[in-house]
């Protein structure tokens, strides 16, 4: 029987890729059926030096799959003397999925970084799908709303910071239509320079 945190779900987590990098973020809200289970839920990991992974879904399973995916980049760059492509990383996780697919782990997943290919972003839903983005991706409960505000002021040529604003406004948008997501917003950035994880509190007015 799966533990009460282990079902914790509902969110919205969106990608956006710009020139030089990608912008993961998402929102904190965790949710047990009406009841809100966590204002500080971690819905976004760091599993490899510059890739991250934002989660959907249940947390026990997100928890579980971020540290595997962790050991296996990890253990990737001991063996092979270089780190995992982004694809590589979303190619992986797609099996480990696939090969649940009896008892398949409730997540939702976006994997996106930098490496020798540039910037790119990777959807990886329940059943091992997985998928590359061209510039923008949402999901979780509040992943309409996001897409609305998205897909209304994206473009091609936008700079991290504009990148990084619009994620939060997408955020934001979604935030305030769906009772699964909420309070406050997780932003990371991923370049080839750097992996900069920080809150909405630290970026903007």
């Amino acid at each position: 029987m799966q533990e009460s945190s282990d079902i914790l779900k509902g969110t919205t987590t969106v990608g956006l890729i710009f020139d030089e990098g990608v912008v993961l973020a998402t929102e904190r809200r965790a949710t047990m059926g009406n009841m809100i289970a966590s204002k500080k839920a971690k819905k976004v990991y760091q599993i490899a030096d510059r890739i991250g992974m934002t989660t959907a879904g249940g947390v026990g399973d997100a928890q579980q799959l971020a540290r595997l995916m962790q050991v296996e980049c990890s253990l990737y760059n001991i063996r092979r003397g270089r780190p995992m492509t982004v694809g590589a990383a979303a190619s992986l996780l797609s099996n480990v999925l696939n090969q649940h697919r009896m008892m398949p782990y409730y997540v939702q997943l976006l994997v996106g970084g930098f490496d020798k290919n540039g910037p790119s972003i990777y959807s990886v839903d329940a059943m091992g799908g997985a998928s590359p983005e061209d510039d923008i991706v949402a999901t979780g409960s509040g992943s309409p709303f996001a897409y609305g505000v998205l897909e209304d002021r994206f473009s091609k040529g936008m700079n991290e910071k504009e990148c990084i604003e619009l994620a939060i406004r997408a955020l934001r948008s979604a935030m305030r239509r769906d009772s699964a997501s909420g309070e406050d917003i997780s932003v990371v950035v991923i370049t080839k320079d750097k992996y900069e994880e920080f809150s909405e509190k630290g970026i903007v007015n």
